[in-house]
């Protein structure tokens, strides 16, 4: 059932959909997990990490100062992973990737306004933390502290100007807040994006979140590939209950 609400009121102010990121800087970097770990991680959303291959599932860490927006500036963190769309089969070599969405499983941010729009409007599971962030310099930094615990840190070193697409891509984004998983449609317009095999540095601190994230093997991973984007501009449609 898409949700046929199309403004929130989130203190006090009326948020109408879609929601438009006008400009944003992101780090990312995607690492190769043990799909059986994953899977234990994500049950509770009743959908499927997709296997690009066997035995093998995608997570992706990713950093965003979102500078110019509907929801206001603010730092944000994701941990996703890749996973099938429900009800899909299984599918062949020729196609493990096909139709893939990502699964957000934890989304910490630094704003209030954010966090209560992300909960109410999509079912984001965002909570309030300390993100600082460095975009500035050769290498780009991020953490993530709560309640003075370091969950996560992150640094990224820049690879290779990618050449500009002609076409936004579109994103299925699934979430799971209060036992109800949902579907968003998520567009994106990227530039300025560099990529380079591994190039990221993870280090897992003592906050329960990281020992999750050791779990995966991310304490010792190398990553598959780390890509910044310099400005991107984002859609969020409304959300949709999944139906399984």
């Amino acid at each position: 059932m898409t949700s046929t609400v199309q403004a929130h009121a989130i203190q006090g102010e009326r948020v109408t959909l879609p929601v438009r990121i006008r400009d944003a800087a992101v780090g990312s970097a995607m690492f190769a997990v043990p799909a059986r770990a994953a899977q234990a991680v994500i049950a509770y959303s009743g959908l499927d990490v997709a296997e690009p291959l066997p035995g093998r599932a995608i997570c992706s860490l990713a950093f965003v100062r979102y500078a110019d927006g509907d929801l206001g500036p603010y730092h944000e963190f994701a941990v996703a992973f890749l996973v099938r769309p429900p009800g899909a089969e299984p599918p062949g070599l020729l196609g493990r990737m096909r139709g893939v969405g990502a699964f957000i499983h934890w989304l910490p941010v630094n704003q209030e306004f954010t966090l209560e729009a992300g909960r109410t409007i999509w079912g984001f599971p965002k909570e309030i933390a300390d993100i600082p962030m460095d975009l500035s310099g050769r290498v780009k930094r991020c953490a993530v502290r709560l309640g003075g615990r370091t969950a996560i840190e992150v640094a990224l070193r820049p690879g290779l100007p990618v050449p500009a697409g002609t076409a936004a891509p579109k994103v299925d984004a699934y979430s799971c807040m209060d036992g109800v998983t949902r579907r968003t449609p998520w567009t994106l317009t990227p530039s300025e994006v560099r990529t380079r095999p591994g190039g990221a540095t993870v280090m897992l601190g003592d906050h329960p979140v990281a020992e999750e994230l050791r779990g995966l093997g991310l304490d010792r991973a190398r990553p598959l590939s780390s890509s910044t984007v310099g400005h991107l501009q984002m859609v969020f449609e409304g959300a949709e209950e999944v139906h399984r």
